[in-house]
C-alpha cells in the first residue's frame, strides 16, 4: 500500500510539474511540446522502477518499421502505454475521445500535438470527417499514428474482438501496421492497486504490410497480438 501511495503521489506531481514547465511550449513549435510528452513517458518508467521495482523490457526493436509511413496498433491494458510508447516510437499521433480536448490545459496540449478526436458515444455529424482528419494528419507529418484496437483498457485475461475501425484505418491509410503487445495490466491495472516486483514487456511484432483485405488484416492483427500476450502473460 505504501509503494502504491508513493508511486501515485510522485507520478502525478511529476506530470503536473512537467505540464507547468512546458506551458510556454504551447506558443512554440510543436516539436517542443512533443518533447514534454516524451518526458512524461520517461517519468512514468522512472516511477515504476523506483517505487514499484518494476522492470521494463522492450522486445523486438529490430521489427520497428523505418523509412516509410506506418501506424501502430497496440494492446491496451493500462495508462502505461499511453505514456511510455512515446519514448519507444517517434511521438505518435493519438486518436482520443473528443471530451479530452475540453479539459483545461491538458486539452490544450492534446490539440497542440495534433491529436485526432472522435465522439465515441454516437455516430454524429462531427465524426463524418474523422478518416479525412487522419489522412490529412498522416500526410502532413512523419510521426506514426497509434491506435488501440481493443477500444478501451481491458483486463490482462480479457480477449475482446478488435474494433472494425482498426481495419478501416488500415484500408484508408494504405500503409503498413506495426503490431505491439504490452502486458502492463499485471502491474498497472485499470482498476485497483498496482503490483510491484513484476515485469512489463513491450513486444514489437513483425509488421503487417499494406494492401491486404481489411477483414483478413483484422484477423491477422488480432491473432498476432493475442498470441503474443498469451506468451507474455
Amino acid at each position: 500500500m505504501i509503494r502504491n501511495s508513493l508511486f501515485s503521489i510522485f507520478f502525478f506531481i511529476g506530470i503536473i510539474i512537467i505540464s507547468i514547465i512546458f506551458l510556454p511550449a504551447l506558443l512554440l513549435p510543436r516539436k517542443i511540446t512533443l518533447l514534454g510528452g516524451k518526458l512524461m513517458g520517461y517519468w512514468a518508467g522512472f516511477c515504476l522502477k523506483v517505487f514499484l521495482s518494476v522492470k521494463i523490457i522492450i522486445k523486438g526493436k529490430e521489427n520497428i518499421i523505418t523509412e516509410q509511413k506506418f501506424f501502430i496498433a497496440a494492446s491496451h491494458q493500462s495508462m502505461f502505454e499511453t505514456f511510455y510508447l512515446q519514448t519507444v516510437f517517434n511521438s505518435p499521433v493519438f486518436i482520443l475521445k473528443k471530451e479530452l480536448l475540453q479539459i483545461p490545459i491538458f486539452g490544450w496540449y492534446l490539440k497542440k500535438i495534433g491529436s485526432v478526436s472522435i465522439n465515441r458515444n454516437k455516430v454524429s455529424r462531427d465524426n463524418l470527417g474523422f478518416f479525412e482528419d487522419i489522412l490529412r494528419t498522416m500526410n502532413n507529418n512523419d510521426r506514426p499514428l497509434i491506435i488501440f484496437p481493443q477500444g478501451t483498457r481491458v483486463l490482462p485475461e480479457e480477449r475482446p474482438p478488435f474494433k472494425k475501425g482498426a481495419s478501416r484505418i488500415y484500408e484508408e491509410l494504405k500503409i503498413a501496421c506495426q503490431p505491439v503487445a504490452v502486458n502492463s495490466g499485471y502491474v498497472w491495472p485499470k482498476k485497483g492497486k498496482k503490483n510491484s516486483h513484476k515485469t512489463i514487456t513491450i513486444s514489437i511484432l513483425t509488421p503487417i504490410n499494406a494492401g491486404m483485405d481489411k477483414e483478413n488484416f483484422l484477423q491477422i492483427l488480432e491473432s498476432k497480438i493475442y498470441n503474443e500476450l498469451s506468451i507474455l502473460n
